[in-house]
């Protein structure tokens, strides 16, 4: 194993680029430094997402912690131990994975896997094809007390509701770009598996009925103007609730990150994964028909 990992993060549209930067060789609270991988090189390109002014400034900043920006994915990838794709327009998903996969470099892509089911599906049909270690999530599924919810709820879950944000995408499905998040939180819970989905919007989000085999349900409120995630779950008389106050959310992340890179066995599978994707384009499809339910 090496002793610290080259990374190469392709993408300036997402601050999460500077904040994975920052909690591996950045000013980070000491508690929340991660060692064994340092990003070397990055890249950027015109994104709706973020104007040049502000990857301009994003950047500077990642060059004054030692990042050296390259033009293109071959120099970027040359030298590297593994590639992060930072991308936040998902619709960029697939064109950069198609560049990547077979460099025989693991890979890690920021949520979502695409900017749709079928593009999802490319995407892991490539790597199956190119050999390519490589898996997606968002850092939600990984709040603690998740975590320590579904450690103590061992049966599976009968019911869970879940809530989050809804962000405004500055292109593409808003369920699918900041939506992510909270659907991420439902499949950790409820596993893959969903038959159909029912929809409804109103001014202040998206609710979603996700219904699985067995008479099980979970319940998804994407929210506008509300950043804060929680949940419950429950089998039978035992309940567990859930939420993301004070954690630590990207050092979760780098921490699985890492776990990836040091063992080879990546955290989520990819199935579960497309699921994840799944759940999103049958709740853009039920919105679009007027809450009619899709079946999965």
């Amino acid at each position: 194993m090496a002793s610290e990992r080259k990374i190469g993060i392709i993408g300036l549209d997402t601050s999460h680029t500077v904040a994975f930067t920052k909690l591996l060789q950045g000013d980070a609270p000491p508690e929340q430094k991660i060692a064994g991988m340092r990003v070397v090189n990055a890249m950027r390109f015109p994104s709706p997402f973020q104007a040049e002014e502000g990857q301009d400034e994003r950047q500077a900043q990642l060059e004054a912690m030692g990042v050296t920006m390259k033009q293109t994915v071959a120099e970027l990838a040359e030298g590297m131990d593994a590639l992060f794709l930072e991308i936040n327009d998902p619709a960029l998903h697939l064109e950069f994975f198609e560049q990547v996969a077979g460099l025989g470099l693991p890979i890690f892509l920021d949520k979502p896997l695409a900017a749709n089911l079928a593009e999802g599906r490319k995407i892991v049909e490539i790597a199956k094809a190119k050999g390519t270690s490589m898996w997606s999530a968002s850092s939600l599924r990984f709040l603690r007390k998740l975590e320590a919810a579904k450690r103590e709820i061992t049966a599976l879950p009968s019911f869970c509701n879940v809530f989050g944000a809804l962000g405004k995408a500055a292109a593409g499905s808003d369920v699918v770009w900041y939506g992510v998040h909270v659907t991420e939180m439902l499949v950790a819970v409820m596993g893959a598996g969903a038959a159909k989905v029912t929809a409804r919007e109103d001014a202040n989000g998206v609710v979603a009925i996700v219904n699985y085999p067995g008479d099980r349900r979970g319940v998804a409120e994407y929210n506008r103007g509300c950043y804060t995630y929680g949940g419950r779950l429950q089998a039978g008389n035992s309940l567990a609730y859930f939420d993301s106050r004070g954690d630590v959310l990207y050092y979760n992340l780098l921490l699985k990150i890492r776990e990836f890179l040091d063992t080879g066995v990546p955290p989520v599978s990819l199935a579960e994964t497309l699921e994840v994707q799944a759940i999103m384009d049958a709740i853009e499809t039920s919105l679009a028909a007027g809450g009619t339910t899709v079946q999965l």
